[in-house]
């Protein structure tokens, strides 16, 4: 993902979303053994306009484009619910 923000299309995401996210990714449970990323698309160094949190089987599907985020009933959010909204599979590489 650092290596998609540094091209021209990463920049241009980077100006589109302007976001802090917090992804919790949890093998098997939420909230357990979770690893924590953060994709910074604001260039800031504020804390997460949202954290979201699911299984790894349910990221990889969101983020795959099987599974729209906004009705997965298998994730959890924190903080802006607007900002959760612009998280959508468009912005992966």
């Amino acid at each position: 993902m650092r290596l998609h923000m540094a091209t021209d299309t990463g920049k241009d995401l980077i100006k589109k979303v302007g976001l802090v996210y917090q992804l919790n990714i949890a093998p098997k449970k939420l909230g357990v053994d979770k690893e924590i990323f953060v994709g910074d698309l604001k260039k800031g160094e504020g804390k997460p306009d949202a954290t979201i949190s699911f299984t790894d089987n349910d990221f990889l599907v969101i983020t795959s484009g099987k599974m729209n985020p906004q009705i997965a009933g298998a994730i959890k959010i924190k903080g802006s619910i607007s900002a959760a909204q612009k998280f959508t599979p468009d912005i992966f590489p």
